[in-house]
């Protein structure tokens, strides 16, 4: 039970309003309503995140559920989860990511990525033994984005834990995989 109450988004003004006009109704979004204004930059970065990046989306998201094991985060979980089944992932490697990166339906990108996920998470600086198989596997520029990934959800998942969000009911909404990158990642 959250540990809040979850924001009214009718309440919303200015930036937030025009988010909420965007956002499905969700309780991640509920509760961030309260910080105003905060919650228009914080999807429109992870609308980026999930929309605009050139890191492989099986890959992000094999990097975010796994933050979110990581975090002991049920809600970020169950959401990426559901994204990953969206995205095709059979449940085996789904399954995999709360084993651990010695999993043996993960390819050697996916164990990588693993790896440098539980550094990151685990160590806040990658070693180089993550860090250097990572960078000749991805690319500079994928690597940063897998990074920044991971960092972004590891704040979500603190806020998601700090207050108790609770587990959206009912269908989730659609998640863009592909296509045109104005729309948002999660619409209505």
């Amino acid at each position: 039970m959250a540990r809040i109450p979850y924001f009214d988004p009718a309440l919303a003004t200015d930036r937030a309003a025009k988010a909420y006009a965007k956002l499905p109704d969700l309780n991640i979004f509920r509760m961030m309503g309260h910080s105003g204004d905060l919650l228009a930059g914080f999807s429109r970065f992870g609308g980026y995140l999930l929309n605009l990046t050139s890191l492989d989306p099986v890959l992000r998201e094999i990097a975010i559920v796994r933050v979110g094991v990581l975090s002991k985060a049920s809600y970020e979980v169950f959401q990426h989860e559901a994204i990953s089944r969206r995205l095709g992932m059979s449940e085996a490697l789904i399954q995999a990511i709360h084993e651990g990166p010695d999993a043996t339906v993960f390819d050697e990108r996916q164990k990588l990525v693993m790896r440098f996920t539980d550094d990151v998470v685990l160590n806040v600086r990658a070693s180089d033994a993550t860090f250097l198989p990572a960078r000749d596997a991805l690319g500079d520029k994928a690597l940063q984005e897998l990074t920044v990934v991971i960092g972004f959800y590891m704040l979500v998942s603190r806020f998601l834990e700090t207050f108790d969000v609770d587990i959206d009911e009912g269908d989730l909404p659609s998640v863009k995989v592909s296509g045109d990158p104005s729309t948002p990642a999660l619409s209505r």
